[in-house]
Protein backbone atom coordinates (compact mmCIF):
# COMPACT_ATOMS: atom_id res chain seq x y z
CA UNK A 1 0.00 0.00 0.00
CA UNK A 2 1.11 3.76 -0.88
CA UNK A 3 0.43 6.42 2.00
CA UNK A 4 0.98 9.68 1.19
CA UNK A 5 1.03 12.09 4.84
CA UNK A 6 0.52 15.90 4.12
CA UNK A 7 2.55 18.01 6.59
CA UNK A 8 4.74 15.09 6.68
CA UNK A 9 7.58 17.05 8.25
CA UNK A 10 5.34 19.06 10.47
CA UNK A 11 4.83 17.98 14.76
CA UNK A 12 1.67 15.88 13.53
CA UNK A 13 2.94 14.61 10.19
CA UNK A 14 6.14 13.91 10.82
CA UNK A 15 5.55 11.55 13.60
CA UNK A 16 3.04 9.98 11.41
CA UNK A 17 5.42 9.28 8.63
CA UNK A 18 7.89 7.80 11.54
CA UNK A 19 5.29 5.91 12.92
CA UNK A 20 4.35 4.21 9.11
CA UNK A 21 7.28 3.58 8.24
CA UNK A 22 8.56 1.87 11.01
CA UNK A 23 5.57 -0.51 10.07
CA UNK A 24 7.88 -1.56 7.46
CA UNK A 25 5.31 -3.04 5.01
CA UNK A 26 3.97 -0.36 2.83
CA UNK A 27 5.86 2.53 0.93
CA UNK A 28 4.92 5.87 2.81
CA UNK A 29 5.56 9.20 1.36
CA UNK A 30 6.02 12.37 3.04
CA UNK A 31 4.33 15.39 1.47
CA UNK A 32 5.74 18.92 2.48
CA UNK A 33 5.17 22.60 1.68
CA UNK A 34 8.26 22.06 -1.09
CA UNK A 35 7.13 18.55 -2.88
CA UNK A 36 2.86 19.46 -2.71
CA UNK A 37 1.96 22.68 -1.36
CA UNK A 38 -1.56 22.87 -0.16
CA UNK A 39 -2.12 26.00 -2.56
CA UNK A 40 -0.59 24.22 -5.53
CA UNK A 41 -3.41 22.25 -7.11
CA UNK A 42 -1.26 21.09 -9.67
CA UNK A 43 1.49 19.73 -7.63
CA UNK A 44 -1.03 17.92 -5.33
CA UNK A 45 -2.69 15.52 -7.84
CA UNK A 46 1.03 14.53 -9.23
CA UNK A 47 2.03 13.99 -5.16
CA UNK A 48 -1.57 11.82 -5.15
CA UNK A 49 -0.98 9.85 -7.99
CA UNK A 50 -1.38 5.64 -7.36
CA UNK A 51 -1.51 7.04 -3.47
CA UNK A 52 -3.65 4.63 -1.77
CA UNK A 53 -4.25 6.17 2.06
CA UNK A 54 -4.36 10.03 2.34
CA UNK A 55 -2.99 11.02 5.86
CA UNK A 56 -4.70 14.49 5.80
CA UNK A 57 -3.02 17.30 8.29
CA UNK A 58 -4.68 19.96 8.12
CA UNK A 59 -3.29 23.13 6.95
CA UNK A 60 -2.56 26.17 8.83
CA UNK A 61 -3.32 30.35 8.65
CA UNK A 62 -5.87 32.25 8.27
CA UNK A 63 -9.26 30.16 8.07
CA UNK A 64 -10.24 31.73 4.35
CA UNK A 65 -6.73 30.16 3.77
CA UNK A 66 -6.65 27.01 5.03
CA UNK A 67 -10.27 26.78 3.28
CA UNK A 68 -8.84 26.99 0.01
CA UNK A 69 -6.18 24.44 1.00
CA UNK A 70 -8.17 21.88 1.89
CA UNK A 71 -10.45 21.81 -1.20
CA UNK A 72 -7.25 21.32 -3.24
CA UNK A 73 -6.23 18.61 -1.74
CA UNK A 74 -9.51 16.41 -1.57
CA UNK A 75 -9.81 17.71 -5.20
CA UNK A 76 -6.49 16.09 -5.98
CA UNK A 77 -8.15 12.78 -3.89
CA UNK A 78 -10.56 12.60 -5.63
CA UNK A 79 -9.48 12.63 -8.63
CA UNK A 80 -6.31 10.60 -8.16
CA UNK A 81 -8.91 7.82 -6.70
CA UNK A 82 -7.36 8.02 -3.13
CA UNK A 83 -8.96 4.82 -1.34
CA UNK A 84 -9.39 6.40 2.08
CA UNK A 85 -8.36 9.41 3.50
CA UNK A 86 -7.75 9.75 7.34
CA UNK A 87 -8.66 13.41 8.07
CA UNK A 88 -6.98 15.54 11.13
CA UNK A 89 -10.08 17.65 12.20
CA UNK A 90 -10.78 19.33 15.28
CA UNK A 91 -13.15 18.57 18.37
CA UNK A 92 -15.07 22.07 18.05
CA UNK A 93 -16.53 21.42 14.15
CA UNK A 94 -19.86 23.56 15.21
CA UNK A 95 -20.81 26.50 12.66
CA UNK A 96 -22.39 27.69 15.37
CA UNK A 97 -18.92 28.25 17.80
CA UNK A 98 -17.07 31.53 17.89
CA UNK A 99 -13.43 29.10 17.38
CA UNK A 100 -12.46 30.18 13.56
CA UNK A 101 -10.92 27.12 13.08
CA UNK A 102 -14.51 25.24 13.77
CA UNK A 103 -15.86 26.42 10.74
CA UNK A 104 -12.75 25.08 8.61
CA UNK A 105 -12.96 22.14 10.31
CA UNK A 106 -16.66 21.44 9.81
CA UNK A 107 -16.04 22.17 6.09
CA UNK A 108 -13.68 20.27 5.55
CA UNK A 109 -15.68 17.16 6.98
CA UNK A 110 -19.12 17.80 5.10
CA UNK A 111 -16.57 18.02 1.62
CA UNK A 112 -14.46 15.18 2.74
CA UNK A 113 -18.58 13.29 3.08
CA UNK A 114 -19.70 14.81 0.18
CA UNK A 115 -16.82 13.22 -1.90
CA UNK A 116 -17.75 9.74 -1.60
CA UNK A 117 -13.99 9.08 -0.61
CA UNK A 118 -13.91 6.30 2.08
CA UNK A 119 -12.72 7.98 5.15
CA UNK A 120 -12.13 8.10 9.01
CA UNK A 121 -11.45 11.45 10.83
CA UNK A 122 -9.76 12.54 14.07
CA UNK A 123 -11.32 14.76 15.77
CA UNK A 124 -8.50 16.12 18.27
CA UNK A 125 -8.46 18.10 21.54
CA UNK A 126 -6.48 20.98 22.14
CA UNK A 127 -3.02 19.83 21.55
CA UNK A 128 -1.04 19.81 25.22
CA UNK A 129 2.18 20.99 23.77
CA UNK A 130 0.31 24.55 22.07
CA UNK A 131 -1.71 25.52 25.00
CA UNK A 132 1.32 24.80 27.27
CA UNK A 133 3.25 27.15 25.47
CA UNK A 134 0.97 29.41 25.10
CA UNK A 135 0.78 29.99 28.83
CA UNK A 136 4.43 30.66 28.98
CA UNK A 137 4.19 33.23 26.06
CA UNK A 138 1.64 34.86 28.37
CA UNK A 139 3.23 34.01 31.66
CA UNK A 140 6.83 35.12 30.31
CA UNK A 141 5.58 38.66 29.98
CA UNK A 142 4.56 39.03 33.49
CA UNK A 143 7.69 39.07 35.17
CA UNK A 144 7.76 38.33 39.05
CA UNK A 145 4.05 38.90 38.83
CA UNK A 146 3.76 35.49 37.55
CA UNK A 147 0.14 35.84 36.79
CA UNK A 148 -1.50 34.57 33.82
CA UNK A 149 -4.38 36.65 32.76
CA UNK A 150 -6.62 34.52 30.06
CA UNK A 151 -10.47 34.81 29.14
CA UNK A 152 -11.39 30.90 29.96
CA UNK A 153 -13.44 31.65 32.77
CA UNK A 154 -14.10 28.59 34.71
CA UNK A 155 -13.76 26.42 31.55
CA UNK A 156 -12.36 22.65 31.00
CA UNK A 157 -10.05 21.11 28.01
CA UNK A 158 -9.49 17.34 27.68
CA UNK A 159 -5.72 18.47 26.09
CA UNK A 160 -4.46 15.57 23.94
CA UNK A 161 -0.90 14.92 23.17
CA UNK A 162 0.18 15.33 19.81
CA UNK A 163 2.26 11.77 19.75
CA UNK A 164 -1.48 10.44 20.59
CA UNK A 165 -2.99 12.42 18.12
CA UNK A 166 -0.07 10.76 15.47
CA UNK A 167 -0.55 7.97 16.57
CA UNK A 168 -4.21 7.80 16.18
CA UNK A 169 -3.81 8.81 12.65
CA UNK A 170 -1.19 5.97 11.61
CA UNK A 171 -3.62 3.12 13.11
CA UNK A 172 -6.47 4.00 11.33
CA UNK A 173 -4.46 4.67 8.07
CA UNK A 174 -3.61 1.10 8.43
CA UNK A 175 -7.14 -0.03 8.50
CA UNK A 176 -10.03 -0.13 6.69
CA UNK A 177 -12.14 3.20 6.14
CA UNK A 178 -14.75 3.77 9.21
CA UNK A 179 -16.51 5.89 7.47
CA UNK A 180 -17.15 8.06 10.75
CA UNK A 181 -15.25 10.05 13.10
CA UNK A 182 -13.58 9.87 15.87
CA UNK A 183 -12.93 11.71 19.16
CA UNK A 184 -9.35 12.19 20.33
CA UNK A 185 -8.67 13.71 23.51
CA UNK A 186 -6.70 13.37 26.81
CA UNK A 187 -7.73 11.18 29.63
CA UNK A 188 -8.86 13.85 31.85
CA UNK A 189 -11.09 17.37 32.03
CA UNK A 190 -9.38 19.87 33.52
CA UNK A 191 -10.50 23.32 34.52
CA UNK A 192 -7.63 26.32 32.81
CA UNK A 193 -6.88 27.54 36.22
CA UNK A 194 -6.00 24.03 37.03
CA UNK A 195 -3.21 23.70 33.96
CA UNK A 196 -2.04 27.27 34.59
CA UNK A 197 -1.20 25.96 38.09
CA UNK A 198 0.45 23.26 36.69
CA UNK A 199 2.89 25.17 34.78
CA UNK A 200 3.85 27.06 37.85
CA UNK A 201 1.33 30.28 37.43
CA UNK A 202 -1.15 31.85 39.39
CA UNK A 203 -4.54 31.90 36.79
CA UNK A 204 -6.73 35.27 36.78
CA UNK A 205 -9.57 35.21 34.61
CA UNK A 206 -9.60 38.09 31.78
CA UNK A 207 -11.80 40.02 29.52
CA UNK A 208 -11.18 38.88 26.14
CA UNK A 209 -10.45 42.54 24.85
CA UNK A 210 -8.11 42.64 27.32
CA UNK A 211 -6.32 39.49 26.51
CA UNK A 212 -6.36 40.08 22.58
CA UNK A 213 -4.69 43.76 23.95
CA UNK A 214 -2.09 42.01 25.69
CA UNK A 215 -0.92 39.70 23.03
CA UNK A 216 -0.60 42.20 20.50
CA UNK A 217 1.74 43.74 22.68
CA UNK A 218 3.79 41.01 23.05
CA UNK A 219 3.84 41.09 19.35
CA UNK A 220 1.65 38.43 18.28
CA UNK A 221 0.14 38.65 14.56
CA UNK A 222 -3.64 40.06 14.42
CA UNK A 223 -4.23 37.16 12.77
CA UNK A 224 -3.55 34.69 15.87
CA UNK A 225 -5.05 37.16 18.20
CA UNK A 226 -7.96 36.83 17.09
CA UNK A 227 -7.63 33.08 16.62
CA UNK A 228 -6.97 32.46 20.25
CA UNK A 229 -9.40 34.88 21.90
CA UNK A 230 -12.36 32.65 19.93
CA UNK A 231 -10.46 29.73 20.75
CA UNK A 232 -10.78 30.70 24.37
CA UNK A 233 -14.48 31.84 23.78
CA UNK A 234 -15.40 28.24 22.38
CA UNK A 235 -13.83 26.94 25.78
CA UNK A 236 -15.65 29.23 28.24
CA UNK A 237 -18.70 27.22 26.40
CA UNK A 238 -17.29 23.79 27.05
CA UNK A 239 -16.70 22.86 23.66
CA UNK A 240 -13.22 21.58 23.83
CA UNK A 241 -14.23 19.74 27.36
CA UNK A 242 -14.92 16.06 26.37
CA UNK A 243 -13.12 12.91 27.31
CA UNK A 244 -13.29 10.02 24.84
CA UNK A 245 -11.21 6.77 24.88
CA UNK A 246 -10.57 6.63 21.40
CA UNK A 247 -7.02 6.74 22.07
CA UNK A 248 -6.64 3.24 23.98
CA UNK A 249 -9.28 1.85 21.13
CA UNK A 250 -7.24 3.09 18.60
CA UNK A 251 -3.83 2.66 19.97
CA UNK A 252 -4.48 0.31 22.41
CA UNK A 253 -2.38 2.30 25.01
CA UNK A 254 -3.53 4.83 27.17
CA UNK A 255 -3.15 8.99 26.46
CA UNK A 256 -0.08 10.47 27.98
CA UNK A 257 -1.78 12.96 30.97
CA UNK A 258 -1.03 16.48 31.57
CA UNK A 259 1.43 15.10 34.07
CA UNK A 260 3.37 13.35 31.51
CA UNK A 261 3.28 15.70 29.13
CA UNK A 262 4.84 18.11 31.40
CA UNK A 263 7.63 15.53 32.45
CA UNK A 264 8.64 14.70 28.96
CA UNK A 265 8.85 18.15 27.96
CA UNK A 266 11.55 18.76 31.30
CA UNK A 267 12.83 15.36 30.56
CA UNK A 268 13.80 17.45 26.88
CA UNK A 269 14.85 20.07 27.82
CA UNK A 270 17.35 18.49 30.44
CA UNK A 271 18.62 16.71 27.52
CA UNK A 272 18.54 19.63 25.27
CA UNK A 273 16.69 18.19 22.77
CA UNK A 274 13.94 21.09 22.82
Amino acid sequence: MRIAVTGGTGRVGGQVVQLLAAEGRHEVVSLSSRTAPYDDPAALRAALDGVDTLVFVSSDGEAARVVVHHHNVLDAAIQRGVRHVVLLSGLDVDLGSPFCYAFTNGHTERLLRASGLPYSIVRAGLFAEFFLGLIRQVGASTGADQTVALPAADGRVSLVARSDVARCLAALALREPTNAHHDVTGPESLAVEAIVSAVGYRYADAASADFAGALLRLGEEPWWTYAYTSMFEAIRQGRWAAVSDAVTELTGREPASLRDVLNDASAGSASGTT
